[in-house]
């Protein structure tokens, strides 16, 4: 009778702690990025970023804000986060479901195509934008994967970007605020 209680509690606290580990960690707050940690892509030119993040049980928003410097020569840059509209804000759904939006940029409106994956502690977030240019179709997705510390004041995120130029990679390491 005690092992069948025993191995019942065993399976009640694994079953516990694997459920634990899929509820995304709470990303929310406003976060500021440390330079100095963080290896950006030379290109970006990012003089200081802000990310105002708002999270409930079934979706995340994020709102950057980015200053960037002067593109070198005076020459023109790209605008934004990436380029292509510069700081969106964007809602993520936390049920692995895509979401479909459309962004505003001086091509007129593009569909982004919006995707969250939570496994393994890290939230995963996918964004996808087609849209047509003088050479064509183009298809532009960023991919970054979140990370906080175990004492949920600095959030790690990896970011992957592809591009028909090519792919980019950075990471972004902030700070709550």
């Amino acid at each position: 009778m005690k092992r069948v209680l025993f191995l019942m509690a065993a399976i009640c606290l694994l079953s516990l702690a694997a459920f634990a580990q899929d509820k995304p960690a709470d990303y929310s707050g406003t976060w500021n990025l440390d330079i100095s940690k963080s290896k950006l892509d030379e290109r970006s030119r990012v003089e200081s970023m802000k990310l105002t993040v708002t999270q409930t049980a079934k979706d995340i928003t994020i709102v950057p804000e980015t200053k960037r410097q002067a593109p070198p020569n005076g020459g023109m840059g790209r605008g934004g986060r990436g380029g292509l509209g510069g700081d969106s804000t964007f809602t993520y759904s936390l049920d692995g479901k895509e979401t479909k939006t459309e962004l505003e940029s001086q091509m007129g409106a593009v569909p982004v195509t919006l995707k969250a994956v939570n496994a393994g502690g890290k939230l995963t977030l996918t964004s996808t934008r087609t849209f047509n240019t003088q050479m064509g179709e183009m298809t532009m997705t960023t991919k970054e994967v979140w990370s906080l510390s175990a004492d949920g004041k600095t959030l790690t995120v990896e970011r992957e970007q592809q591009t028909p130029r090519g792919t980019n990679a950075a990471t972004h390491v902030f700070t709550k605020q």
